[in-house]
């Protein structure tokens, strides 16, 4: 079971970037993949197509203000494993001795890293759609942040327990979600849904349950006034690799 997982937000520069797209999906996350302990590793793009719900929930959500916290919010690299232990060695994923390696990363632009160990899930109507343990799906919404006090980090777990994952289990268009801690790095709190479409995600999920932070007298929106999110965070992005089927 893929219980913990490397995330790392970045941009790239405003170029023709085809070379490091082919080193990328070709040779970097490829080797990764091949390492002990790694279960699979992931690539997406964010960007994906929201509602004007959704950018008015982005738009008022509190950002952590931090200049030692990486910007990036372009592009989501992720690594699975069984557990953390596996990942804290990540370093060694890397290639001293390899110019290409680092001149292709140097090109990533406010990188930001978390480690996470996952702590519940559970399984939606499209669940037959992903083998357990393999690549997330197609599309996925994944948040990072942190929040106000820690009564809050109280209030926010009973959220996810009683409201959040018991809807997302019944919802069409929905594969999997799981809430995480991180290990490692800014955040505390993670969330990742995902989904088979973004139009899936789009009608069943934001217009439906996201909606609910735009209502003063929902619980909903009182997790979005007490939460403290990363750059760009909830970040909804499509698979770019591997490639989606």
């Amino acid at each position: 079971m893929d219980n913990a997982i490397w995330a790392i937000w970045y941009d790239l520069p405003d170029e023709d970037n085809a070379d490091y797209f082919n080193w990328m999906h070709n040779d970097y996350l490829p080797s990764i993949q091949q390492k002990p302990g790694c279960l699979w590793a992931a690539h997406y793009r964010a960007g994906g197509k929201e509602g004007d719900g959704m950018k008015n929930i982005r738009d008022n959500l509190p950002r952590v203000d931090d200049k030692d916290i990486g910007q990036g919010s372009q592009y989501l690299q992720l690594v699975g494993s069984a557990e953390v232990a596996t990942l804290t060695g990540h370093n060694t994923f890397i290639n001293d001795k390899d110019t290409v390696f680092h001149k292709m990363l140097d090109r990533r632009i406010g990188s930001r890293a978390c480690l996470f160990q996952v702590i519940s899930r559970v399984d939606g109507p499209e669940t037959i759609k992903r083998i357990p343990a393999t690549t997330p799906g197609p599309v996925i919404q994944m948040g990072s942040f942190r929040t106000k006090t820690i009564a809050d980090e109280f209030d926010v777990c009973s959220w996810y327990t009683q409201h959040r994952l018991p809807a997302i289990a019944r919802l069409p268009g929905c594969i999997a979600a799981r809430t995480m801690l991180c290990a490692a790095g800014w955040a505390k709190f993670s969330v990742m849904y995902e989904f088979t479409s973004l139009e899936e995600r789009q009608k069943n999920f934001e217009e439906k349950h996201e909606a609910l932070g735009l209502t003063d007298d929902k619980w909903t929106h009182k997790i979005h006034n007490y939460t403290i999110h990363a750059p760009g965070s909830p970040t909804v992005a499509e698979r770019i690799w591997p490639s989606v089927k």
